[in-house]
């Protein structure tokens, strides 16, 4: 396994998420079992940024729901910060493909409501989310509904109702999926601005292995499922700032992209054949 590790500045700083030798495996309707996840380990350091990568189907999204406690690994363990985690992971945020805006509610409605309904008076929320609507370029757009936003504006919402309740870890699974090459490369920027400002540890699930390269400090490699495995570990030593369409053209990435690929393109192709090429 090509491994770059997480470096030894990353395992001089406290360990956030620890899953060690995570085996999920779900039973089926008709009394069988399927593993999904097959003794998977992996260790992201607090303010660390690392993405995950493989083919459809090879457990990268189960292991972010491991982590944000939606449900325990069959076998082994995740650890939050040192403790076992049991339960939802309350130190966490979760941020999904799929949009979780209410469309009944407005923007700034949106991302207040995480703290109204831990209790926070409903003034003060407010307030929160329209300095949160700020920081993501939408500060004019509090009184507006979903269906009266673009894909990029909604997202930018999502990210706002995630961040305002201070997650010490952010959990991402394909946040950027469905929007457009430009605005996707948008979103990514803004992402890495939010984040260099108060650096959480972030595992970032993505199909996509250039936004995974230009985004993380590291990229992890999943084998294909069933029972996925994490075949490979490399560190990404781009310089940081970065602005995703530059940090493309510098050869460097270009290498990194190359010796990935050597590894995830198998995994891709045996992951497209068990589909049946859908």
């Amino acid at each position: 396994m090509a491994n770059g590790g997480s470096g030894s500045e990353a395992q001089a700083r406290t360990t956030a998420v620890s899953l060690a030798d995570v085996t999920i495996t779900f039973r089926l309707a008709d009394g069988g079992s399927y593993t999904a996840v097959q003794g998977a380990s992996l260790d992201v350091a607090d303010g660390e940024f690392v993405a995950i990568v493989g083919p459809t189907g090879c457990g990268k999204s189960t292991l972010l729901n491991v982590t944000a406690g939606l449900f325990p690994p069959s076998v082994g363990e995740a650890r939050i910060f040192g403790a076992n985690l049991s339960g939802l992971n309350r130190q966490s945020g979760y941020l999904f493909q799929s949009e979780a805006l209410f469309p009944w509610k407005t923007a700034i409605e949106n991302v207040a409501i995480g703290l109204e309904t831990a209790g926070t008076p409903r003034e003060e929320a407010r307030k929160r989310a329209q300095e949160w609507l700020n920081r993501v370029g939408l500060g004019s757009f509090g009184p507006r509904y979903p269906h009266m936003l673009s894909g990029g504006q909604r997202k930018r919402v999502g990210l706002a109702q995630v961040l305002i309740r201070d997650p010490k870890i952010l959990l991402m699974d394909e946040p950027f999926g469905p929007l457009d090459a430009q605005t996707r490369q948008i979103m990514g920027n803004l992402l890495l601005d939010l984040w260099s400002a108060d650096r959480k540890a972030v595992m970032f699930v993505t199909h996509d292995l250039e936004e995974a390269i230009a985004l993380s400090d590291r990229v992890v490699i999943m084998s294909a499922g069933p029972a996925a495995r994490i075949i490979g570990n490399w560190k990404v030593e781009l310089p940081r700032p970065r602005d995703i369409s530059e940090v493309k053209l510098d050869p460097a990435f270009h290498k990194l992209h190359r010796d990935i690929w050597q590894t995830l393109k198998d995994e891709v192709l045996k992951g497209y054949a068990q589909t049946g090429g859908g």
